[in-house]
């Protein structure tokens, strides 16, 4: 009998923060909802995008954080050292959401994922690969190239006791290419700290979580921001676990709350058995995207 992906159950917690302009009272008020899903047993801990700050272009310089050399300075990256100390207080694997990063070295802005243990050492680090630029008429126009560059990894960190997850950031989750390969290097679940909007997110939230879910038959998380009317940008909230099964097992509305899933290992080896896929591609007719030239490393 083949190992399983996740070695042992565990519970997840996907944190939709409400947040603001004030980049301190996010970092205290992230803290205070870690600590929360702590406390109701949860290992894995996920934030929004952009959790520090609000989202949109105009704030993206001005939020920015220097994360390199590591470990940054507080001064550089009050953020980074927010997550790592959240992160053993609740002796907890925390996936940070999303923080707009600078690099003196490059002279460009990211929008960074941070990934700490329970001890608060940092694990990972993803910087979303697919930047949004979208222009659907009459409804969204919003161009994160404007201001941000891209990463240029695919982002799988092992989480010693259960495995190994894929980490990336909301537009990257309509590249399937991303999820087969993590899928395919043994991750149990994708997690995607993610703002979709008030048009994308009735069209294709939930969507996407599935579909990346059947593909690889692993669990998907999509962690959302509340909904804030007054801000520029609307967040479609909705943050949800969908299981290997492709269903959607928790979904939160659109308001500040923390939702969570038990994932366990033998769910994952149970739906591929009754679908076993993952014996039956043809790798004779079409490549595996999995061993082509992929980019772990910057």
């Amino acid at each position: 009998m083949p190992a399983l992906l996740l070695k042992k159950p565990l519970k997840l917690a996907l944190v939709q923060l409400a947040t603001g302009a004030d980049k301190a009272s996010n970092l205290q008020r992230a803290r205070t909802q870690v600590l929360e899903a702590s406390k109701a047993g949860a290992k894995l801990i996920v934030l929004p995008e952009c959790f520090n700050s609000p989202y949109g272009t105009q704030f993206f310089s001005k939020y920015a954080e220097t994360l390199l050399p590591s470990p940054p300075s507080t001064d550089d990256s009050p953020s980074f050292h927010a997550l790592s100390a959240i992160a053993k207080e609740a002796n907890a694997f925390l996936i940070g959401g999303s923080i707009p990063e600078y690099s003196p070295a490059t002279e460009k802005y990211y929008n960074t994922s941070l990934t700490f243990s329970p001890t608060g050492a940092l694990l990972a680090t993803h910087r979303k690969v697919h930047l949004f630029d979208i222009d659907i008429p009459g409804k969204i126009k919003f161009k994160e190239s404007d201001i941000l560059s891209p990463g240029s990894k695919v982002t799988i960190v092992d989480l010693p006791e259960y495995g190994k997850v894929g980490i990336a950031i909301c537009y990257d989750v309509r590249f399937p290419e991303l999820a087969m390969v993590a899928a395919r290097k043994g991750c149990f679940a994708l997690i995607y700290p993610g703002a979709f909007n008030m048009t994308t997110g009735p069209l294709h939230w939930q969507l996407q979580a599935r579909a990346r879910a059947m593909d690889n038959q692993v669990y998907v998380a999509l962690c959302s921001p509340a909904r804030d009317l007054e801000a520029s940008y609307h967040a479609w909230g909705h943050s949800l676990v969908a299981d290997p099964n492709a269903e959607v097992v928790v979904e939160a509305d659109e308001k500040e709350g923390i939702v969570y899933a038990d994932m366990s290992g033998e769910m994952i080896s149970d739906v591929r058995k009754g679908i076993p896929i993952y014996s039956q591609r043809r790798f004779d007719v079409y490549p595996d995207v999995s061993e082509g030239n992929v980019k772990y490393e910057e």
